[in-house]
């Protein structure tokens, strides 16, 4: 039997894994928000842009399975499953950081992304940009005025721009005047930066569980050493 203060090692164990199932419903709820949230404009940003939260619902289901086999190492003092539960949260802890440093840098290009992608489809006047400009009442990319150069005679200014969409309205009256590439994008990175902070922050707490399952491990293979 572990002695003494590593006994308290294995009952902090224990409480570390009911913190860690928590940690697991943040990261699951995290990432699904950020996935919910993009859904209706992944063709803006790329769809590469929801893999981090993609991996944060992962690395959420994971530690579910995860705690429970630390649970069992801890209550049944088995030094090699105390060990490989060390194992898995150093894996765990380096997913996360990924998670969170592609979160960091994915923030950086967002607005290059949906710059680029409301250039090439604004001609068309496609379903996305009829989303945003509604959404986020915005109209064009930087302004209205972007819009002037589609309008024709067979082409109207898009309702979606319109304040008041029973109205009609142009570029110089009744629509949005503020460009929908800096709110989008500003609306975006803040999601982006949930997953990054999120994921780091988690990580860090795992650093907790990860001494105190190797200070266990340690010493029930002092204890068979001894009996």
């Amino acid at each position: 039997m572990v002695e003494g203060g590593m006994k308290c090692v294995k009952y902090l164990i224990f409480a570390f894994n009911l913190v860690f199932v928590l940690v697991a419903i943040g990261l699951i709820a995290a990432g699904a928000y950020v996935q919910i949230a993009l859904k209706d404009y992944f063709d803006l940003i790329e769809g590469s842009f929801s893999s981090a939260a993609a991996l944060l619902i992962a690395v959420g289901v994971i530690i579910f399975f995860i705690a429970f086999f630390g649970c069992c190492g801890a209550y049944k003092e088995n030094h090699t499953c105390v060990l490989i539960f060390a194992v898995l949260l150093i894996l765990i802890f380096i997913m996360e950081i990924s998670a969170g440093i592609a979160g960091f840098v994915l923030k950086n290009k967002v607005r290059g992304y949906a710059e680029e992608y409301m250039s090439k489809t604004m001609k068309d006047g496609n379903k996305v940009w009829n989303e945003v400009q509604t959404d986020f009442q915005c109209c064009g990319i930087n302004s209205p005025k972007d819009w002037d150069q589609y309008v024709t005679n067979t082409t109207s200014f898009p309702k979606s721009c319109c304040i008041l969409p029973t109205n009609h309205c142009n570029s110089t009256s009744g629509s949005y005047t503020v460009g929908c590439l800096g709110k989008f994008s500003n609306w975006v990175s803040e999601k982006i930066y949930i997953v990054g902070a999120i994921g780091i922050a988690f990580a860090f707490i795992q650093l907790v569980g990860i001494a105190f399952a190797c200070c266990l491990a340690r010493a029930i293979k002092k204890e068979y050493e001894v009996v």
